[in-house]
């Protein structure tokens, strides 16, 4: 009997229990309580230089100035290539085929998340492509996600945890004139 009453009084729906949005209220911490955990204080404009970083990288046409920007345990879903890439080689082989395009990437929307050691750049782009054969450029638009973490020895040190790129499944409406 005193087991019974026990499981009725842990899950009476007469017992108060907190929604999941006064658990996260809870958790929250001002900024000034997380400079003292040492976490990092990029703001918006930081984390969306990254791209400017990345994209300037792949102008090099080098993997090896753009594949040291992913974390060792990292994952990329590239936007022309359906395996997903999960070692630094493998984001190596992509680079050296997808730079054959001589690709620049243009960012049409985004929306910027940042936390104590982490980020979040999602949004929309453009890639423009060269054709290795015939220079004949094209757009292809697509969707990113970026997430970035912190190195733990260095607080500017950000690096890419995953990278998902996958074209526009919708044309985009040709412009009115």
């Amino acid at each position: 009997m005193r087991g019974e009453f026990f499981f009725l009084f842990l899950f009476s729906p007469l017992t108060p229990t907190p929604s999941l949005l006064d658990l996260l209220k809870k958790k929250k911490k001002p900024p000034s309580s997380q400079q003292s955990k040492g976490c990092s204080n990029a703001t918006e404009p930081e984390i969306a230089a990254l791209f400017t970083k990345w994209n300037d990288k792949l102008k090099t046409q080098d993997p090896d100035q753009i594949v040291p920007l992913y974390a060792e345990k990292s994952v990329l879903l590239p936007t022309l290539s359906n395996t997903p890439r999960l070692t630094p080689e493998t984001k190596h082989d992509y680079f050296v085929e997808f730079m054959t395009k001589k690709p620049a990437g243009t960012i049409l929307t985004r929306t910027i998340f940042v936390s104590c050691e982490t980020a979040m750049d999602t949004g929309t782009y453009e890639f423009t492509l060269t054709d290795k054969k015939t220079g004949e450029k094209s757009k292809v638009p697509a969707r990113y996600t970026y997430t970035y973490d912190i190195s733990a020895e260095d607080k500017n040190d950000w690096k890419i945890t995953s990278h998902h790129s996958s074209a526009m499944p919708e044309q985009p409406a040709p412009a009115s004139a």
